[in-house]
Formats: C-alpha cells, structure tokens, sequence
C-alpha cells in the first residue's frame, strides 16, 4: 500500500455527551442533574421514541431508539423531556463560538460535534493545552461535558473522542493504531457500517488488523473505491481536509412522527402549514429559495410514499410550500386512509440573490408588501421564540387549539431535523 507523505496536521474532534439531556440539565440542574433522564417526543402519550438519553439512565439500560414505554419499564424513575430544539441551537452556538476562537478551520458536523484544524494555531499554546482549554471553557461558560479527541487526521480523532465518555481526553496517532485498534472488528472502524462488515467476514476479515493485512487489489475488486479506502483507513492514514466552509444545503427538511394516526384531511393540512412554516424559515435564514416541494407520508404499517413537484417559479414563501404540499397530498391520499408521518423537504435550492423571479402581473404590487411581512414575522421569532407568531391555519377552528399546536411545535411530536440525531 502507497502510504503519502505525513502532513503534520492536528486535528480535534470535539463530541459533545449526550447533548439534549446535558442542555436540560445546565439549563435546570436543581431538577436534572445527576438524575436519569430522557429527552423523547409525545412524552404524555408514551409513545414517543427516546431520542437520547442521559448516561445515569443508560447505566439502567435505557438507550437511543428504544420506545418510551420500553425505557420506563428498564427504569421507572426515568424523568422525560420534551425536545427544545431552539435552546439545543442556542448552546451548540455557544460551543462551536468557543471552537472558532482557537481557529477559523471548525468543520460543524451535527447539532452536536466538530473538527478542529489546530495546526496553526501555536499563538494559543501546545496542542494538547488548546484541547484542554477548549474542553474547559465548554464546562465552565455552558456547563456542557463533552469529549475531545486529539490525532493527526479527522479519522483518528473521531476514533478518540468514541474512546471515553463522559468528559473523555484521547490522544491517538498512527502508531498506536495497531495496539489499540487492530484486535477491534471491522464496523469499529468510523466509516464502516454493518452491511460491508458482513461483507467483509464473508471474505474471512473480521478484525480492523485483518483488514489491514488484506490485499488492497482484492479489496478494490470487491468494494471499488471504498476497498482502497478501508486499507489506508486500517493503518489510520485519512488526509481528508477540515472544510470550514461546509458544501451548500442541497435540501431543507423535517420530518414529524404523530402521536397518534390521523384521519382528517383538515387537521393534516394544519400540520403540513406547520411544517412549511419552519422549512421555509430554515431556508430564508440561508438565504436560499426552492424550485421543488416533495412531502413524505408514512402510513401506519411503515410503508412510505415521497412525492414531489416542481415549481414554475422559485419560492421561499411558507404559503407556497404549503399549497403545493397539500395539493401532492390530496393527490396521492385516499379518503380516510391513516397517517403516522409527515414531512417536507425542499430541494433544488438557489440563493436568494442568483435566483431570479418572475412576477405575477396580479401579484407584483403585493410581492414587497408579504416579503416585508415574512421578514418582521422572522425577526420576532428571532427574538422571542418560535411561538411569538402564529398564523390562523395553525390554530384551526378552536382557539383552544393552540395549546395544541405548541406541542404539534415539540411535545406531542417526535421532531426529526436534518443533522440534529446524531446525539451519543
């Protein structure tokens, strides 16, 4: 195997623990701290899933996935929370701020976890000080733990931060991969998943050492690309870069499990109003328009259908998003026919400023007036939460009903963002 010149890098893989419980918990220690709990949607209903858990509740058996029924009978003082996706923003804001101040090379993976490019930035002292200053300030400002992985690449430094948990501290470099890692099975590997570790015991290689002494041609004939990958992968060789600036969104979408099978057309139009709403208010904050709407719909055996369609003229409008999310829908619904999950995501997207549109020859005089709206409306939210506004589709027929459509907003229903579950 080709091995290419060392770099010399220094990379950081910082993995915030069990993240949506730790914000819960420095948000109300006197309630949380110390205590099992579980953050899970439809937490009256216990029907939820548990999204994650904290590690006093996972030393009693109770683990991401699992039903909250299930997790309360593995421990019955477990304490649920309902998700609170903006405050989970607001201190995975503070962290990654706190990783930025010792370098502009923070690669943000998830809600939760980053790299961190620290080659150049001696200014601040020895890498291992950097690390732990960093990891210092994130429990000191935001009473956060988290674990740190120190190597010369992005895979061994993910590698590390799996290592210890919680507040874990690993240092890992090439040469103690073979020690370390070696006697491990192949799916222990960041990057190889359950199917080609089958795969690959099926060619009689069942540890990370055995993939390292396979030989790479046969690997390539099996697996292409990845075959090459997985051998330098093996010997702890990954020169991939630390990219601050991350590829553009190529789709928005959320995804909303009910907490119960729903029937009436009405009431599904009310929640896919709720989910246009917050695709659309994700994709303004980028600065993006979309061309396509697709929708999701789940039935209760867990069949799934996705449908889409593509718009004469770009949008960013929740009322557009809407409209056509409702149409697909009567489209492809039968009267009466059970729904368990719904979901948007807006595809094709453009920026705001390369996207050019064309209006409506009746509409064009109203265009400024709504983008006005649709601006102040976002600035409020910004400052006073997502329920500041409401629109009169979200609270239907019963003024009652907004009581409900706070928990259609994160109580009742288990919320699913794109990059936000990858909670350990």
């Amino acid at each position: 195997m080709h091995k290419p010149a060392a770099k010399n890098r220094i990379i950081l893989h910082l993995d915030m623990n069990a993240f949506y419980c730790s914000v819960h918990e420095a948000e109300e220690p006197h309630k949380y701290k110390g205590k099992p709990t579980a953050v899970a949607g439809s937490v009256e209903l216990r029907k939820g899933i548990i999204v994650t858990s904290s590690y006093e509740a996972r030393r009693k058996g109770v683990k991401t996935g699992m039903t909250v029924r299930e997790g309360m009978r593995k421990c019955p003082d477990l304490i649920l929370i309902t998700p609170d996706f903006n405050l989970y923003r607001t201190y995975s804001r503070g962290f990654m701020s706190i990783a930025r101040q010792y370098t502009p090379l923070v690669e943000a993976m998830s809600i939760d976890e980053c790299y961190l490019d620290i080659t150049g930035s001696s200014a601040f002292g020895e890498p291992l000080e950097i690390a732990h200053a960093i990891q210092d300030r994130i429990r000191n400002e935001w009473n956060l733990p988290c674990s740190i992985g120190v190597a010369p690449n992005k895979l061994l430094a993910k590698m590390a931060s799996d290592m210890q948990k919680p507040n874990g501290f690993t240092v890992l470099r090439i040469r103690d991969v073979p020690r370390l890692l070696w006697d491990k099975p192949c799916d222990s590997l960041f990057g190889i998943g359950r199917k080609t570790a089958e795969k690959l015991i099926k060619l009689n290689i069942r540890t990370i050492g055995q993939l390292a002494e396979a030989d790479e041609t046969m690997l390539t004939k099996h697996f292409g690309v990845i075959g090459s990958w997985m051998k330098a992968a093996s010997h702890g060789y990954d020169y991939s870069p630390v990219n601050a600036e991350r590829e553009r969104n190529k789709s928005v979408g959320h995804t909303t499990t009910l907490p119960k099978d729903v029937k009436d057309r009405a009431e599904i139009h009310r929640i896919f109003l709720n989910l246009a709403d917050q695709t659309g208010r994700r994709m303004r904050r980028q600065h993006m328009m979309a061309s396509t709407v697709q929708i999701v719909i789940r039935r209760p055996d867990m069949t799934t259908l996705s449908r889409s369609v593509t718009l004469p003229v770009p949008t960013d409008s929740a009322a557009d998003i809407h409209k056509e999310a409702c149409k697909l829908f009567d489209k492809h619904w039968q009267e009466g026919e059970p729904v368990r999950l719904l979901g948007i995501t807006l595809q094709n997207l453009s920026l705001q400023e390369e996207t050019a549109v064309q209006l409506d020859l009746f509409e064009y005089k109203e265009q400024p007036k709504k983008a006005a709206l649709t601006k102040t409306m976002d600035m409020l939210r910004d400052k006073f939460g997502e329920s500041a506004v409401l629109t009169a589709g979200m609270l239907g027929d019963d003024p009652s009903a907004l009581i409900r459509n706070k928990r259609i907003r994160g109580t009742s229903l288990q919320t699913d963002e794109h990059m936000l579950y990858s909670d350990e």
